[in-house]
């Protein structure tokens, strides 16, 4: 069993940054891949980046590459988000997942477990 706990998130400028950050609890926390994804009211889900567990594999989706950084600690059971140069379209709720399996993962439906979501607004 994981729980993850999302942070960070906030009301910002267009053109300016933020950092997410997710905590996760239990002693396996490194061997599960992570995942961030957001969500619009009323849109499906959407993939915004991807790492391994060893944070060797990255991916990311095209609307946030360049922008969007994903990384993680092990050490604290952490994953980051750091998203510059945010746009409105940006907007979202954003959740971490973690993946009982060892690459990355871009399907929301594979993974196992979800924290509960941070609010970021990008205003105009």
């Amino acid at each position: 069993q994981v729980q993850l706990v999302e942070s960070g998130g906030g009301l910002v400028q267009a053109g300016g940054s933020l950092r997410l950050s997710c905590a996760g609890s239990g002693r396996t926390f490194s061997s599960y891949a992570m995942g961030w994804f957001r969500q619009d009211p009323g849109k499906e889900r959407e993939f915004v980046a991807a790492i391994s567990w060893s944070g060797g594999s990255i991916y990311y989706a095209e609307s946030v590459k360049g922008r969007f950084t994903i990384s993680r600690d092990n050490a604290k059971n952490t994953v980051y988000l750091q998203m510059n140069s945010l746009k409105p379209e940006d907007t979202a709720v954003y959740y971490c997942a973690a993946h009982r399996g060892t690459y990355y993962y871009i399907a929301a439906t594979e993974y196992d477990y979800w924290g509960q979501g941070t609010q970021v607004t990008v205003s105009s």
